[in-house]
C-alpha cells in the first residue's frame, strides 16, 4: 500500500520549514528562489500528491464542480466533457457529469443533486431548463452557461450565433443554385435548434425564396430522426434538390435514407449538416457542415468556471461557427427531386 508523503517529509528533505512548503504550494510564499527551487526539487523526487480531500474540508469545497449535459453519449456532448476536463486539470477540482436527456424537468433534477452534493461551481451545456431556475443557481454558485443566453447573466454564457451559421450554410446551397430547399430541424424546445431554423428560413426571405412548410420536418438531432425526416420528406408532394440537417446526426441519417431510395449526394440531392464532427469528415461523401470546435469550447468553458471560482470573471471569448465545404453539396444541374421518387 502506498504511503502518502507529508509536508513535514518534504521540508525536510527541502532543509525548510513546513509551514514555507505550505505557502510555496499555495502560492503565498516570498521566499528565495534557491529555497523555491529545493522545495520544488524535494517535493519532484518525494513524488509528493497533495490531499484534495484534506484541502477542500479546510477551505469549506469539495473541489468539484457539477456538468449537465444533455445526451454524455452524443459525440457532440462528449467531445465538450473531454474538453472540460482539459479546462479543469491541474486545478484540483474534479468534474461530476450528469445527464439532462433533453428534459427540462430532467435537466433540472439532475441540477439539484448536484447542489445537494455541494459542488463548487456549475456547468449547464444548453438544455430546456427556464431562465429563472439558473439565475436561482448562479446566486448560490459559481454558473457557466454554454448554447443560450441568460438574461441578467449574460457574462456567464457562452452563446454561439448559430443563426448566424444557418444562414451561411443554406446561403452556401442557394449561391450553389438550389431554390428548394428542404430543413430537419432539432426539437423546438431547444434554443439552438430554433436559432438555426430561424438562419435558414431569413437566408431564403432574404433571396426572395418562400418557406416551405411541407419542406421543414422536426426530428431530435439523432440519427433515426433524420432517416425518417428524409424518407418523409420523399413521400410528400413538394420537390426539393437540397436538405440542411440541423446536426451531422441527422444528417448521416439523412444520408442512409437517400442511398436507400437510390438518390445520389450530391449529384442528385445536396446534403449538409452541422457541428462538424469527427467522423463528418470520412462519410461517403465527405459532409459539408458548421464547425464547431466541441473540445476546444469544452476547455473554455472550464476554464471560465475555473476563474469564477477564483474570484473572477468568466470572460467568456467570442468563437466562430465557420463553413466547412466538401463534396456532400454541388451546384444544381438538374431539376430537384420529385416527391415520392
Amino acid at each position: 500500500m502506498e504511503t502518502s508523503v507529508t509536508l513535514a517529509q518534504v521540508a525536510r528533505a527541502a532543509g525548510v520549514s513546513a509551514s514555507t512548503v505550505s505557502r510555496i504550494l499555495n502560492g503565498t510564499a516570498q521566499v528565495s528562489h534557491e529555497k523555491r527551487e529545493a522545495v520544488e526539487r524535494a517535493l519532484s523526487q518525494l513524488n509528493y500528491r497533495p490531499n484534495v480531500l484534506a484541502q477542500g474540508l479546510a477551505s469549506g469545497r469539495t473541489m468539484s464542480v457539477g456538468v449537465v449535459t444533455q445526451d454524455i453519449s452524443s459525440p457532440f456532448y462528449g467531445d465538450m466533457l473531454r474538453g472540460i476536463e482539459q479546462g479543469l486539470s491541474g486545478s484540483g477540482y474534479m468534474p461530476i457529469f450528469a445527464d439532462g436527456h433533453w428534459s427540462a424537468v430532467e435537466e433540472s433534477a439532475a441540477i439539484d443533486v448536484l447542489l445537494a452534493r455541494k459542488v463548487d461551481g456549475v456547468i449547464v451545456l444548453g438544455g430546456a431548463v427556464p431562465d429563472e431556475y439558473l439565475r436561482g443557481v448562479a446566486r448560490t454558485r459559481p454558473l457557466v452557461v454554454f448554447g443560450r443566453t441568460v438574461p441578467g447573466i449574460e457574462g456567464q454564457c457562452l452563446k454561439l450565433d448559430n443563426e448566424k451559421a444557418a444562414y451561411a450554410v443554406t446561403r452556401h446551397l442557394i449561391e450553389f443554385g438550389h431554390r428548394r430547399i428542404a430543413h430537419i430541424a432539432g426539437p423546438v424546445a431547444h434554443r439552438d435548434a430554433r436559432d438555426r431554423r430561424a438562419g435558414y428560413e431569413a437566408a431564403l426571405r432574404d433571396a426572395g425564396l418562400a418557406v416551405v412548410p411541407e419542406l421543414v420536418l422536426e426530428g431530435d438531432f439523432l440519427e433515426p430522426s433524420g432517416f425518417l425526416a428524409a424518407a418523409r420528406l420523399f413521400e410528400g408532394r413538394e420537390m426539393f434538390s437540397a436538405i440542411f440537417a440541423a446536426n451531422d446526426q441527422m444528417a448521416y441519417g439523412a444520408r442512409l435514407a437517400l442511398h436507400r431510395k437510390g438518390v445520389r449526394v450530391p449529384e442528385d440531392i445536396s446534403l449538409v449538416g452541422f457541428d462538424d464532427l469527427p467522423s463528418s469528415t470520412y462519410t461517403t461523401p465527405p459532409l459539408t457542415t458548421v464547425r464547431q470546435p466541441t473540445f476546444d469550447l469544452g476547455v473554455v468553458t472550464g476554464q471560465a468556471i475555473l476563474r469564477m471560482l477564483s474570484g473572477g470573471a468568466p470572460s467568456m471569448p467570442q468563437i466562430e461557427l465557420p463553413l466547412m465545404i466538401r463534396e456532400s453539396t454541388t451546384l444544381l444541374r438538374a431539376t430537384p427531386a420529385p416527391p415520392g421518387r
